[in-house]
């Protein structure tokens, strides 16, 4: 392989990987701050996408412009959800086991509701547009546009968040519930506030990540399942509650698997992540970059 092939396999790889980092971000500070574990995540991802695909091509607005408004959109709907379902189960369930539990449950049935829904009102057939899909040259390799500029934004709302949670006040009360909730709670801080506001942001992540990978892929109401079983195994790679290491998981499995598909088979992409998800949990159960 030339050195622009191997550019380009790497890229491809980091690109996607980009995208797996978002949205396990999400995932893991629901669970690693309210041990929420929202296997409906990816079907937000899925709502992201289709507002954007609508926006597109039935008003003609940009993409771009979609992605604060897909983060709005999807954070408010995490608002509601969090009233309606969690903060509930919270008041109601007696201790943290069962709480987990009867979560799983609800999100089980998010994932199916949403699902149906998205099947309902679009259909099942795949969607997509023309987004800036001209090739961009460095040198003798060559990257679609639309790639380049989803990697640079996922980049860009991961890096955001992981400094909101290192460097403001808001984030050190994060990062304080997922030391010891309880010691958090006795220094006064405010988890009926805290966890309806991450839970939001979470969504709005999927959101932002449904976004992008309408501008370069189709989209279908099947899409979003096989996004949060690969959160599952970005969050264990980088380990549970750790943000810095949700990126670098993210990033890592997409370059492995860009690396395993080129030098086996495409069809073993699935295979590939569960053999890596399967090591880490036998040799590392805390993760891979966990302190």
């Amino acid at each position: 392989m030339s050195i622009s092939a191997w550019l380009e396999l790497l890229a491809s790889g980091l690109i996607t990987g980009g995208i797996y980092a978002l949205v396990a971000l999400g995932l893991n500070l629901q669970y690693g701050l309210m041990r929420i574990l929202n296997i409906a995540h990816g079907e937000f991802l899925m709502l992201g996408a289709y507002l954007t695909w609508m926006a597109q091509s039935t008003l003609g607005i940009s993409p771009l412009l979609m992605v604060p408004v897909s983060f709005l959109m999807l954070m408010a709907l995490g608002l509601v959800i969090h009233r309606l379902c969690f903060a509930r189960l919270t008041a109601t369930s007696p201790n943290l086991d069962i709480f987990e539990a009867r979560g799983l449950m609800v999100a089980f049935g998010l994932m199916f509701l949403v699902q149906n829904f998205a099947s309902w009102m679009w259909g099942g057939e795949l969607r997509g547009y023309d987004y800036f899909a001209e090739p961009v040259k460095f040198g003798q390799a060559q990257f679609a546009g639309n790639k380049l500029l989803v990697f640079g934004l996922a980049l860009v709302f991961c890096g955001a968040l992981i400094v909101l949670l290192r460097m403001t006040l808001l984030g050190k009360g994060v990062r304080a519930l997922m030391q010891s909730p309880v010691g958090a709670q006795l220094v006064g801080i405010d988890t009926k506030r805290l966890h309806p506001l991450m839970f939001g942001i979470g969504l709005g992540l999927s959101g932002v990540a449904g976004c992008l990978l309408s501008m370069a892929y189709t989209i279908a109401p099947s899409m979003g399942e096989p996004y949060t079983v690969t959160a599952l195994i970005v969050i264990t790679l980088g380990g549970f509650g750790s943000m810095s290491g949700a990126l670098a998981g993210g990033l890592l499995l997409g370059v492995i698997e860009a690396l395993g598909m080129h030098f086996t088979n495409p069809s073993l992409k699935a295979l590939l992540s569960y053999v890596v998800f399967i090591a880490v949990l036998l040799l590392r159960p805390k993760g891979l970059f966990s302190k």
